[in-house]
């Protein structure tokens, strides 16, 4: 059985203020053409459909116009909600559109039931689990001990009645241990939302949303999509594709990409003024990429963003990197010190008030206390 995974479409974004709805559009219709040349038995959309829990409605709109694109290639569709979706909107009218095979996770009740799709091999049960924090769990488990996000998802697995002999598929949006992250996810405190990769053993393949570049998350049975576009200039140097997914008789698995190519690259360039302007350096590129443009001229250029934008219509950034700038060692500290996590800030902190670093102890109650005040505030 064929699956095709996509995730992190966060249709409706804006980059730096840049609206991105065409490049997305383009890109779907991308995604549209991979469906058609692999004819997969189904399509996973792992979560973050749209960036906002309120999306606008041109970009309702436009993933409206995808899913009923796939209803018109008669092609099951598994749709989750991420940390950015709303899942009580996105899945509106559930029951009704399933009988359309488009089939949206509702927010968690406790209980998942799946879906169950045939092949030549027999049955394969697929599974939808909507973004999850320990708070949304405990209220359906009040007598099981869930302090961490590990312990949410292992209790939500465990209340899954999963047949072993039978071949079974997860889509969640969770963030794994030991992935790597770009600047356009959601970080949570201290590594506080890490689950052990451990809790998917039951399933023959997890199609995971919430990191934007595609990797395996320890094996290759629990794989990351990444998200179709560029979303950061973090994300500069990644190659965005689509995760083809076969599963074949139980305990066979195979793992490929097809590449998604987008209406306009994510891309840095750096050197002086002139070399960016000289038509000999950039006559042979595409100059309307969205851009950060990095000047290592020792003298700032007056109104250079303005001039630059004649050339490079779309440049989202531009900075410097000279004597000036690498002299800043104050600037440059505050930002090593933003970049801490609340808990490495606060263990900071106390080892200056008490002259001692904090017990093992009281930075897991530290690290607790941390949890549940983001868990209130989300």
């Amino acid at each position: 059985m064929k699956f095709i995974h996509l995730s992190d479409l966060h249709l409706g974004k804006r980059v730096n203020e840049f609206p991105m709805l065409e490049d997305q559009k383009y890109i779907l219709g991308q995604a549209r053409r991979v469906i058609d040349a692999e004819r997969p038995d189904a399509v996973l959309i792992a979560g973050d459909v749209y960036d906002k829990p309120v999306p606008p409605a041109e970009a309702v709109e436009l993933f409206d116009d995808f899913l009923y694109s796939l209803v018109k290639r008669d092609l099951p569709v598994f749709v989750i909600s991420g940390n950015h979706d709303s899942p009580e909107r996105l899945s509106f009218c559930a029951r009704m559109i399933d009988a359309s095979g488009v089939h949206f996770a509702r927010a968690f009740s406790g209980k998942v039931e799946p879906f169950t799709l045939t092949d030549e091999y027999g049955p394969v049960d697929i599974y939808m689990l909507p973004f999850l924090k320990p708070a949304h769990v405990r209220r359906f488990y009040p007598d099981e001990p869930i302090d961490t996000y590990t312990d949410a998802l292992r209790t939500v697995i465990g209340g899954m009645d999963i047949d072993p002999a039978r071949r079974s598929v997860l889509v969640a949006h969770q963030f794994v241990t030991g992935a790597e992250r770009s600047e356009s996810e959601e970080v949570s405190v201290g590594g506080l939302d890490n689950v052990d990769a451990a809790v998917f053993e039951p399933f023959d393949y997890v199609a995971l949303g919430h990191l934007h570049g595609p990797q395996n998350a320890g094996s290759e049975r629990v794989r990351y999509c990444g998200s179709p576009l560029k979303y950061s200039f973090s994300e500069a140097k990644q190659v965005k594709s689509v995760t083809v997914a076969e599963l074949g008789e139980k305990g066979r698995l195979s793992v490929r990409t097809a590449p998604l190519v987008p209406l306009h690259d994510l891309r840095e360039l750096r050197g002086t003024y002139e070399e960016l302007t000289d038509r000999r350096n950039y006559e042979n590129t595409a100059t309307d990429d969205y851009l950060h443009i990095t000047l290592t001229d020792q003298e700032d250029v007056y109104d250079a963003l303005g001039k630059l934008r004649v050339i490079y219509p779309n440049l989202m950034k531009l900075d410097y990197d000279n004597l000036r700038t690498r002299a800043g060692g104050a600037a440059s500290e505050w930002t090593a010190e933003e970049e801490k996590s609340p808990l490495e800030l606060f263990a900071a902190l106390f080892q200056r008030q008490n002259g001692r670093p904090m017990s093992g102890e009281q930075a897991d109650l530290c690290r607790s206390l941390i949890g549940e005040i983001w868990e209130v505030e989300a």
